[in-house]
C-alpha cells in the first residue's frame, strides 16, 4: 500500500530518497518566507516576553527574597542581565546569519557533539517544559472564576493547557502571517493590560499607600542559593528576548531589524516589569502576596472593583500570545536541527502550501502535552531555567571565541568585549550557585538527562542504528504533504 501511496503521489511532491542530484538541479525547493518585519520582530520578543511570568513570578520571587526591596532589585538585575544577553545574541546574530539560535551557534562554533546536546535537551525537555508551564498558568487563570474560593481542579487545568496548546499549534501550522499576526494583536492586548496595572499602582501610590515600601529591605534573603532560585524566576518571566536569533532565515533586513527590535522590546518590557511589580506592592502586603495563588486576579480584586474580571481576561490573552511566540519559535529550532542533520529527517520539512515546519511543531506539541501530565508551574520553571542557562553560557563563550578569532569579520554591529564576559561568568554563577547552595536532586536529573544526550548520539549517529526510519519518513512526508526545504542564504 505504502509504495503505491508513493508511486501515486511521486509525480505531485519531490522526495529526499527519490529526487537524484540531476533533477535537484531543476527542481525548485521550498524556502521558509521571509515574512517578519520589524513590528512582527519587536511583538515577538515582547509577546513572548510577556507571558505568565509577570503574573506568577512576583509571589515566587518574593518567597525566595523575603522583602519587596530586595524583589525589585531582583526584577531590575534580570532586566539588565536580559539586556546585555540580547545584545551580546544580536552581534552572534551577524557573525551567523541563519535561524536556530543557540542550537545553530554551537553547532557552527564548536562542532556537532555540543550542538546535538543542546538540541536533544531543548527540543525534548527544556522548550515542551517552557510551552507547558505557560499553558498550566493559562488554565489556572482561565478557569479560576469557575471555581470561587476554591482552587480549580488540575485535572480542569490540565485540560484547558491541552487545549491551548492543540489549537495553537493548528494555527502555526496553518499559516506564518496568521500566527505573526496573533502574536502582534495579543503583544498590545497585554501591553494594554500591563498599563492598566501600572496606573492603578500610580494612583495609589498618589494616595498614599506606601506602607509595604517603608524598611522595604527587612527580612531580605542574603543566601547565594536563594538569590540563584530568585533569578531563576524572574529571569524566567524574561524569557523570550532571544526568539528572534531562532527565525533570522525569516526576519526582513537581519543585519538592522535585530539589533532594532531588542532595543525596543526589552527595555520597554524591563520598565512595565518594575512598575507592575510595584503597583502590585502598593495594593498588597508582601504576606497577601505570597500566599496567593494568582497575584494579578489579587489586585484586580482590591483595585478595580467591578472591573476585576479584566485581569484574568488580561492574564488569559497574555499567556496566550506568549505561547504562540513560543511555538511559532521553538518549532523552528526543532525544524534547523533536523535540516543539519540531528534530528529526524521529517522534521526539516515544510508543508507544502503552506509554508510552514508542520511536523517540527506537532512533534513540539507531543512532548508539550507530555510534559503537561506530571508538571507544576514552580518546578517546570526552575527545570527550564537552570537547563536553559548551562547552554546560554556556552553561547557567551562561543561569542568570545568568534570575537578574538574573527575580530576582523565585517559586521554591521560590535558588542564591548566586556559584555559577553560579564555574561559568561554571570551565566556560570547562576547555574553553579543553587548547586552549591542548596543541591537539590532534581539538579541531579537535569544533568543526567544533558549527559544522556552522549548515549543517544552514539547510538544515532556513530553506530546509526535507525531502523525502519526511511520508510517513516516517506510515511509521513505523504500523511503531512511536506516536502524537503531548502536553506535561506541571501
Amino acid at each position: 500500500i505504502l509504495s503505491s501511496m508513493i508511486r501515486a503521489r511521486a509525480k505531485e511532491m519531490p522526495n529526499v530518497s527519490q529526487v537524484t542530484e540531476e533533477e535537484n538541479e531543476n527542481t525548485e525547493k521550498l524556502k521558509l518566507r521571509r515574512e517578519v518585519g520589524l513590528l512582527s520582530a519587536v511583538s515577538l520578543i515582547a509577546g513572548t516576553m510577556v507571558g505568565s511570568g509577570i503574573f506568577m513570578s512576583p509571589e515566587w520571587l518574593l518567597r525566595s527574597m523575603g522583602s519587596p526591596g530586595g524583589s525589585l532589585l531582583i526584577w531590575a538585575a534580570c532586566g539588565l542581565l536580559t539586556m546585555l544577553s540580547a545584545l551580546s545574541y544580536a552581534e552572534l546574530g551577524q557573525f551567523i546569519a541563519e535561524s536556530g539560535g543557540e542550537y545553530i551557534y554551537l553547532l557552527r562554533i564548536f562542532g556537532q557533539v555540543p550542538a546535538f546536546l543542546l538540541i536533544f535537551t531543548s527540543v525534548l525537555v527544556v522548550r515542551p517544559a517552557g510551552i507547558a508551564a505557560v499553558s498550566l498558568s493559562l488554565g489556572e487563570y482561565l478557569s479560576a472564576p469557575f471555581y470561587p474560593g476554591c482552587s480549580p481542579p488540575q485535572i480542569v487545568i490540565k485540560w484547558i493547557a491541552a487545549a491551548c496548546i492543540l489549537v495553537l499549534c493548528t494555527v502555526n501550522s496553518i499559516n506564518v502571517r496568521l500566527a505573526t499576526h496573533i502574536q502582534t494583536f495579543f503583544a498590545a492586548a497585554k501591553l494594554i493590560a500591563l498599563l492598566i496595572i501600572v496606573v492603578g499602582g500610580l494612583v495609589l501610590l498618589v494616595n498614599g499607600q506606601t506602607s509595604t515600601f517603608q524598611n522595604a529591605f527587612q527580612g531580605t534573603q542574603t543566601s547565594i542559593g536563594t538569590i540563584g532560585v530568585a533569578f531563576y524566576q524572574g529571569l524566567w518571566s524574561y524569557e523570550g528576548w532571544n526568539n528572534l536569533n531562532s527565525v533570522t532565515e525569516e526576519l526582513k533586513h537581519p543585519e538592522v531589524n535585530l539589533l532594532r527590535a531588542v532595543i525596543i522590546a526589552v527595555p520597554l518590557v524591563t520598565l512595565l516589569y518594575l512598575l507592575v511589580n510595584v503597583s502590585y506592592f502598593a495594593a498588597m502586603t508582601p504576606s497577601e502576596m505570597t500566599t496567593s495563588k494568582a497575584v494579578a486576579v489579587t489586585w484586580g480584586n482590591k483595585v478595580l472593583g467591578s472591573w476585576a474580571w479584566l485581569m484574568p481576561l488580561s492574564v488569559v490573552l497574555s499567556t496566550f500570545g506568549s505561547i504562540n511566540g513560543m511555538f511559532f519559535t521553538g518549532g523552528r529550532v526543532c525544524y534547523i536541527a533536523a535540516r543539519e542533520g540531528q534530528m529526524p529527517n521529517i522534521l526539516s520539512m515544510v508543508h507544502v502550501r503552506h509554508f510552514t515546519p508542520s511536523p517540527a511543531l506537532i512533534f513540539t506539541s507531543i512532548m508539550s502535552l507530555i510534559m503537561i501530565i506530571p508538571g507544576n508551574f514552580g518546578n517546570l520553571v526552575n527545570f527550564f531555567s537552570f537547563t536553559a542557562w548551562i547552554f546560554y553560557s556556552m553561547t557567551f563563550a562561543g561569542l568570545l571565541y568568534l570575537k578574538i578569532k574573527k575580530s576582523d569579520f565585517p559586521r554591521a554591529y560590535k558588542v564591548p568585549i566586556i559584555i559577553p564576559i560579564f555574561m559568561l561568568i554571570a551565566a556560570v554563577c547562576l547555574v553553579v550557585a543553587p548547586i552549591v547552595d542548596n543541591p537539590k536532586i532534581e539538579y541531579l536529573y537535569v544533568s543526567l538527562s544533558i549527559l544522556s544526550g552522549l548515549i543517544v548520539y552514539a547510538f544515532l549517529y556513530y553506530f546509526q542504528c535507525c531502523p525502519g526510519l526511511t520508510k517513516a519518513t516517506l510515511f509521513l512526508q505523504l500523511l503531512l504533504e511536506v516536502s524537503p526545504t531548502d536553506k535561506d542564504t541571501n
